[in-house]
């Protein structure tokens, strides 16, 4: 009887053991603070509303610590500096960021590497060697819009682009994707301007490139932002059949095309660039090792499968 009470104590200890060292673990492990700098704030913008949702969903599940921070307009590269800088000094153990102006931002990215704080990239590829990207194939995403509007204009059609921040490489790799498709369709192409992911800017810019060309057939808008500024410009113009694509996928873009407005759009899967920003930046703070890029996917999106985007 007293063998098997100590055979018993000791099998209590060992479950204690095993309890203590787990709940350690789960400790250690949900004291990792993930900072995650997007470009802009997700009440203004339904791309990066999804990306914080995937984000802080993701922070939950893992049980880590998530420090999410925007600037309060999408393009304030100053603020964003601000911003990190501030929550870096409080001390953090990875970065995710979605950098404004990848140029101005390398310095930070810079000083954190050497300071043994992993970075991973989300949505821009940063200028920094050897910095992993997360995010879409953006050149690849614009060239499937471009695609979608040869088979859908005339042949020989005027088009435009309209471009987001060009300091991006986001914008810069959808700019360059549809140049390509609409060279190698044989489109016309007769406008390439910024603005700058905006709404507003998108129309007032839309407005002055159907001046001076009349007979546009289509338009490529680098997010849905600027594609439904388009799409308000092509009305006040009261022209009709107007090819219009946008990129992103928003609840907004996919009820414009239900509704017969905008034509398509290029979904990029913002919730996964959001989730797997944490997920790949605390397995670098966790000491494991990631691809240098990762693909979060592109899908068009038209009538046919809007609903699923809503």
């Amino acid at each position: 009887m007293k063998l098997f009470k100590n055979i018993a104590v000791v099998i209590a200890s060992l479950f204690l053991l095993f309890g203590l060292a787990n709940s350690s673990f789960a400790n250690n492990h949900g004291k990792k603070k993930i900072l995650f700098s997007i470009k802009g704030p997700g009440s203004g913008n339904p791309f990066w509303a999804s990306v914080e949702k995937g984000a802080k969903e993701e922070a939950q599940k893992l049980g880590v610590e998530l420090i999410l921070i925007a600037p309060p307009q999408e393009g304030d590269v100053q603020a964003q500096v601000n911003q990190l800088e501030d929550q870096i000094a409080k001390g953090v153990d990875a970065i995710a960021l979605a950098p404004s102006d990848p140029n101005a931002l390398a310095p930070i990215v810079d000083d954190a590497i050497k300071n043994k704080i992993p970075v991973v990239f989300v949505d821009t590829a940063g200028s920094n060697k050897g910095v992993t990207f997360i995010g879409t194939n953006n050149k690849n995403g614009a060239e499937l819009a471009a695609k979608f509007i040869c088979e859908n204009a005339p042949k020989g059609s005027d088009v435009a682009i309209l471009t987001g921040i060009e300091s991006q490489s986001t914008a810069l790799l959808r700019r360059d994707g549809a140049i390509k498709g609409f060279k190698d369709c044989g489109l016309n192409l007769v406008a390439t301007q910024t603005a700058e992911w905006d709404t507003a800017k998108a129309r007032s810019v839309t407005e002055s490139i159907l001046v001076k060309n009349p007979n546009i057939k289509a338009i490529f808008g680098s997010n849905d932002n600027m594609a439904l500024g388009a799409i308000q410009a092509i009305k006040d113009a009261g022209m009709k059949n107007v090819v219009v694509v946008g990129f992103d996928a928003t609840p907004d873009a996919a009820k414009s095309i239900l509704a017969g407005d905008m034509t398509a759009t290029v979904a990029q899967f913002s919730y996964n660039m959001g989730a797997y920003g944490v997920k790949y930046a605390l397995d670098l703070a966790m000491g494991k090792k990631i691809e240098p890029n990762i693909d979060t996917g592109t899908q068009l999106v038209t009538k046919k499968n809007a609903n699923d985007f809503k």
